[in-house]
Parts: C-alpha cells; sequence; structure tokens
C-alpha cells in the first residue's frame, strides 16, 4: 500500500510539473527570449505624468500596429537626433566666428544665401528625380 501511495504521489508530481511546465515556464521562457532576441533593450526611460487630454489625444493619433511605447521610443530618437544636429550646428558655428576672429575674413552675406539657394534647389531636383 506504501509503495502504490508513493506511486500514485509521484505520478501526480510529474503531472503537475509539466501543467506547471507547460502553462507557465514555457509561454515565459518564450517571452523572454522574444523580448531579448527581438529588440535587444535593456533600458528603461522614467515614467511621464501627463495630462488625461494628451494621452486621450496622443492615443487617437496612433497608427494601426503601432504602440503608445512605439511612438514615445520614436519621439525619443528624433528629439535626440534634433539635438544632435543642433549642437552641430551651432558647433560649426562657433568654429567660423572664431576663425573670423583669427583672420578678419568673413564671407560677405549674399555669396552665403546664393550658395544655400542653390543647395535647397539642387536638393528638390534630386528629390523630383527620386519620386
Amino acid at each position: 500500500m506504501k509503495e502504490a501511495l508513493s506511486h500514485d504521489v509521484a505520478t501526480i508530481c510529474v503531472a503537475s510539473l509539466a501543467l506547471v511546465n507547460s502553462w507557465v515556464v514555457r509561454p515565459l521562457d518564450r517571452a523572454t527570449r522574444m523580448r531579448y532576441i527581438m529588440h535587444m533593450k535593456t533600458a528603461v526611460l522614467p515614467q511621464v505624468r501627463v495630462a488625461p487630454e494628451l494621452r486621450a489625444e496622443l492615443e487617437s493619433v496612433l497608427r494601426e500596429d503601432e504602440t503608445l511605447s512605439g511612438f514615445v521610443e520614436a519621439s525619443v530618437r528624433g528629439a535626440v537626433e534634433y539635438r544632435r544636429i543642433q549642437e552641430a550646428f551651432h558647433a560649426r558655428g562657433d568654429a567660423a566666428f572664431r576663425q573670423f576672429q583669427r583672420d578678419g575674413v568673413a564671407r560677405p552675406a549674399g555669396k552665403v544665401l546664393a550658395d544655400l539657394r542653390a543647395k535647397l534647389e539642387a536638393k528638390r531636383k534630386q528629390l523630383k528625380r527620386g519620386s
């Protein structure tokens, strides 16, 4: 009787472990692997408190397969890139001003504007050819 009881207990334990494994461990393992394999994200941005109206407005402009987290991440990436471009622009301007202070040579504003207009027109032509 004792052997039969221990056999039944063992069977129940094995069956329980199999259920736990299929219900909990496998889905969690799969989800964990997917998270790290697909995105390799390891850092978390702080939560941002916003007015309910802003959240509702944000949710109303999300695209079909877009998540709130994805939208926030894309926005942060865009803001970081914009800041980098801004900093590079200011650095070039500061360097140009220091160069002017050293040698006193400057380009006339009309020449600078003409060069900028030419660059803009070339870019417009390039974009028209590409579309």
